[in-house]
């Protein structure tokens, strides 16, 4: 059983680079400490995979969150401050996992990487 993390983020925010890694680190350690202790040491020694993937809407991020509710998957939200570049409470990413790279692809494997 391999593991890995997914973060999905708002394409359409047009976050600058230095806010967008900020939003990713925010959403990594929200979905490491919301799993369970067993996942959490395996991914660690597996080597904390992790994958950064875009949606183009708060809609289909919700999206995400919801299909990976409904599998049992752990996931988190990560809601901005407001101290920069966006509304404060503005839903910027959704991190799934860690947990097994099977499940997380069954919600997330169409979606696009980052780039």
């Amino acid at each position: 059983m391999v593991l890995k993390q997914v973060i999905v983020v708002r394409d359409d925010l047009k976050l600058s680079r230095g806010k967008l890694a900020v939003q990713v680190a925010h959403a990594a350690i929200i979905g490491y400490l919301k799993s369970g202790s067993s996942l959490r040491k395996k991914w660690l020694d597996e080597g904390q995979k992790k994958v950064v993937l875009r949606v183009k809407s708060l809609e289909e991020l919700l999206a995400v969150k919801y299909k990976a509710e409904s599998l049992k998957l752990v996931t988190g939200v990560v809601q901005d401050a407001g101290l920069t570049e966006i509304p404060p409470g503005t839903i910027t990413a959704v991190v799934i996992g860690p947990d097994e790279e099977k499940k997380i692809d069954k919600v997330t494997g169409s979606l696009p990487l980052l780039k």
